[in-house]
């Protein structure tokens, strides 16, 4: 693996091995042969593409997901031989490329399959589709049979392409009430059942799909998103998991410089915060354009084990805490994370963010370097 020297103290920790126990841990709940797609889309959830990848294709993942083009073809150029599937549309104009580097692409409609047609006639690997079923998501997806077999036929009397699988997404798949579960179930087992041969990989289960409902929802294989991180899809699926979950993401800085303020001293842009007694105040450097967004403001952190709050507004490149004393410069900073007895999830992140909790490793932005352990 790529070893880089960081200077700044701000850094993402990634756990492999967490994330390929929650890897294992999934595997032992499915049917036999049921396969692992391990979703990699958006660098892994802000994890990292590539590290993640590896981690659960040697956990026993076998296919690997993504949303666009692009990111496709960065696991590729990382990864020669396991199937990689774009769930996203691709422009017409990208099919030949996937061909080539035998990237799997998704469909949905016979004027985009038609087009691509033109593009691939002198092509030596054939181009494989995954037709996408919109059961109820709204999205994208053919959503009638009539639909379903008019794509099905023109797949099979178009040259140089192979109908490799079909699948669906369920919209309320992490919800107790399973009334619009159950009809997009019934939806999509009746598309599939008019098909006049099922292609090798049908499937429809997403993470929390995978992990609290009925094991025929499993099909030919299972797409691991959220939960591979070690995250919950949501407060009511946290509360059934059939197993732990081990969260990979931590996100630590240091003390870069400590001082004392008087009552009524300020701190940060607008002198938001105003010094309500003689304290003391701690610079960390991470800010906003790290990911560790304005509304963050009023979050704590932990040092020396104990937590303590972000005073005043977050700037572009740094953020000041309330200190309990005068801790040394270098003192480690948990923003994200265990440290002795407080942990800092990022469910209580996105609490206060007032959004979900696959919302937090994604907005930790590039500039935080991702640490491999």
């Amino acid at each position: 693996m790529e070893t880089q020297q960081h200077f700044r103290p701000t850094k993402a920790i990634i756990d492999l091995q967490a994330i390929q126990q929650n890897v294992r841990n999934l595997k032992e709940l499915l049917q036999p042969n049921v396969q692992v797609i391990a979703v990699v889309k958006a660098n892994a959830y802000g994890h990292g593409d590539v590290a993640v990848a590896k981690a659960a294709l040697e956990a026993g993942a076998t296919m690997l997901a993504v949303a666009t083009p692009d990111e496709a073809l960065h696991i590729r150029a990382h990864f020669e031989e396991p199937d990689i599937l774009v769930l996203g549309a691709s422009p017409v104009s990208f099919a030949p490329y996937a061909a080539q580097q035998r990237i799997i692409l998704t469909t949905f409609a016979r004027e985009w399959l038609q087009q691509v047609s033109t593009l691939i006639t002198n092509i030596v690997n054939p181009l494989r589709l995954h037709i996408k079923v919109d059961s109820g998501m709204g999205r994208i997806g053919v959503r009638t049979e009539e639909q379903l077999l008019d794509l099905y036929h023109t797949i099979q009397l178009t040259d140089n392409v192979e109908l490799d699988g079909i699948f669906t997404h369920f919209a309320t798949a992490d919800e107790e009430d399973t009334q619009y579960f159950d009809s997009q179930v019934q939806c999509f087992e009746k598309l599939i059942s008019v098909l006049p041969e099922k292609p090798r990989l049908v499937h429809a289960s997403n993470t929390a799909t995978s992990l609290v409902k009925d094991a025929h929802l499993q099909f030919d294989a299972v797409r691991y998103g959220i939960s591979m991180y070690g995250l919950s899809p949501s407060s009511y699926v946290e509360e059934i998991l059939p197993f732990p979950l081990n969260p990979a993401f931590s996100l630590e800085s240091e003390l870069v410089h400590v001082k004392h303020l008087k009552v009524g001293e300020s701190v940060g842009y607008g002198a938001t915060f105003v010094a309500p007694i003689d304290m003391w105040i701690g610079t960390i450097p991470v800010g906003y354009a790290d990911g560790v967004i304005r509304k963050l403001a009023g979050q704590e952190v932990i040092i020396g084990g104990q937590r303590t709050p972000i005073v005043g507004r977050i700037c572009m490149d740094q953020c000041m805490v309330a200190l309990p004393k005068a801790y040394a410069i270098g003192e480690k900073v948990t923003l994200i994370g265990r440290q002795g007895q407080e942990v800092i999830s990022m469910n209580e992140w996105a609490a206060k963010l007032e959004t979900i909790n696959y919302e937090v490793p994604c907005i930790i932005t590039a500039r935080v370097p991702r640490i491999y352990i």
